[in-house]
């Protein structure tokens, strides 16, 4: 299950009239919605491994904000960051992803009906 971020009530009191796979793929949404987030997911992905160490040599960022946002990654449950000696191990939370897929798959599923707009949209 991906982690629930707490919710402004005052800002978006309105999330709640929604039903809980909106809201999960609302979050997982804006958590994939920065590129650095995107390269680090498909660095992951591409070393087929738990990398420990230095991410930020393969993301042009500084390490501070190549740190902020794994955390926001390991907050959604889509990284796990284990701490081995002084270097954290982070690696893909395979089963996170595989339900990341399927929810984004299922609401494409429900999108992709035949319009008769001409394709002008």
């Amino acid at each position: 299950m991906f982690a629930t971020y707490e919710i402004d009530t005052m800002t978006y009191s309105k999330v709640i009239n929604f039903d809980l796979q909106s809201q999960e793929i609302s979050q997982l949404a804006k958590v994939l919605s920065h590129p650095a987030r995107i390269a680090i997911l498909k660095f992951l992905a591409k070393s087929k491994t738990c990398i420990s160490g230095d991410i930020c040599n393969e993301i042009p960022l500084s390490r501070t904000t190549v740190s902020q946002h794994l955390q926001e990654l390991k907050k959604a449950g889509l990284i796990h960051g284990e701490i081995e000696g002084i270097k954290i191990n982070y690696c893909l939370c395979q089963s996170n992803i595989k339900k990341c897929y399927m929810l984004f798959n299922e609401l494409f599923d429900e999108l992709d009906v035949e319009i008769n707009c001409e394709d002008n949209c």
